[in-house]
């Protein structure tokens, strides 16, 4: 029996959805479950799983209360910093830059990926530690400043690692602008500020709203920056993991905070997204 061209197109779908889909299940399903399984158990004598159905994990979530604030504060933040410098840098890429010197600058932006990014908040320690910036203004008389080990610190290499991650989806999203919109408000009298506040940052949302969840995502789980620069006093989530996991070897506690993490994250990525949706369409609507 010969196969219609409706299933000869679903096959196709399959075979091509496939691949992902079981890299997907293998890789991130399969290690939650894994994970929501160990978050109700108990922890070993000598450390680890032991099978069991309690909920005193999660209620001993408290317990590491300064890790999630520290990380459900500074995370945001982090993100809100590499809109601020992104975006300006983003629309000067796209919009301002010559074209013959476009893809330069682009790739600028795309060079400190080349390096580790342990390599490069070492480098920030150093700057930030007693012989850096300190050092500099204890020469001109202003002394005792403490830079390293600080939420600023932590929030400088935050802004250093991630800026990329924010540029490049502001800028693909303002290359794709249709210069024919902003000439038709400048035409009908617009200033630019109010052009770039009607037109351009309406129509660049859907870039700004991915760069802002892809760096909050990673930044919910950062591990390496809180640890080098904020030198255990600026403690993560990523961190209270590697603690019970790799040290205190308290499985079930640390799979109930990723849980909760998890969880969270879920949460205000699907109330953000959604109050962009509806800043777009109000955005749109007032453009008709």
């Amino acid at each position: 029996m010969p196969l219609t061209m409706t299933t000869k197109r679903r096959l196709v779908t399959t075979a091509l959805l496939a691949p992902a889909s079981v890299w997907l299940f293998v890789f991130l399903v399969l290690p939650f479950i894994a994970m929501v399984v160990f978050s109700v158990g108990e922890r070993g004598p000598a450390g680890g799983y032991q099978p069991a159905f309690t909920l005193a994990q999660y209620a001993n979530l408290p317990a590491r209360a300064a890790a999630y604030w520290n990380t459900l504060m500074l995370a945001p933040v982090g993100a809100f910093l590499c809109l601020i410098v992104a975006y300006p840098t983003a629309y000067y890429l796209a919009v301002k830059a010559p074209p013959r010197y476009r893809l330069l600058l682009v790739s600028l932006v795309v060079v400190p990926f080349w390096t580790s990014l342990l390599v490069r908040t070492y480098a920030w320690m150093y700057i930030l530690g007693s012989r850096g910036i300190p050092n500099l203004l204890d020469m001109i008389g202003i002394a005792d400043v403490r830079l390293l080990n600080t939420s600023g610190a932590v929030l400088l290499g935050i802004v250093y690692g991630y800026l990329p991650l924010m540029i490049m989806p502001i800028y693909v999203s303002l290359e794709k602008l249709d210069r024919r919109l902003l000439e038709a408000s400048a035409d009908l009298g617009a200033k630019p500020v109010s052009t770039f506040f009607s037109v351009t940052l309406p129509l660049s949302l859907p870039g700004v709203m991915t760069g802002v969840a892809l760096v909050t995502i990673l930044l919910l789980g950062e591990y390496l920056i809180p640890q080098l620069l904020g030198g255990g006093k600026v403690f993560f989530i990523g961190n209270a993991l590697v603690d019970l996991f790799l040290q205190s070897r308290n499985w079930p506690f640390g799979s109930a905070i990723a849980v909760t993490l998890v969880a969270v994250v879920v949460v205000v990525l699907m109330v953000a997204m959604r109050i962009a949706w509806r800043i777009s369409g109000t955005r749109q609507v007032d453009l008709v």
